[in-house]
């Protein structure tokens, strides 16, 4: 899979729509056939920053997403709201799914 952690400064004014700002190109990407999961979180410490975690089922998959029409749409659309070009981890690895976390296995 292609592993993707990314990074997005939201500016002050426009954090707390970010969801909504970001919403088609959220479900158009997990609407594609090779996209895993795509998932946003929001940082405890900065309000106005962003995690994205994604991952997508190859090289094949990683091409579709950011050749897509949506893609395109996202990089015109997106960074007005941005206070800084995003930073990302991007890496390959040879898994298809979460593993568990067996340091904290939680027994029922």
């Amino acid at each position: 899979m292609i592993f993707i952690t990314a990074k997005f400064l939201i500016k002050p004014e426009f954090a707390e729509q970010w969801p909504e700002i970001s919403r088609a190109f959220t479900e158009a990407t997990r609407a594609e056939p090779g996209c895993m999961f795509y998932d946003w979180s929001r940082s405890l410490d900065d309000p106005n920053e962003y995690v994205l975690v994604e991952a997508f089922a190859g090289d094949e998959a990683g091409v579709a997403h950011v050749t897509s029409d949506h893609f395109k749409q996202a990089q015109a659309d997106l960074p007005p709201y941005l206070q800084s070009t995003p930073r990302i981890v991007n890496t390959k690895l040879d898994q298809d799914d979460w593993s568990e976390l067996g340091e904290f296995a939680v027994s029922n």
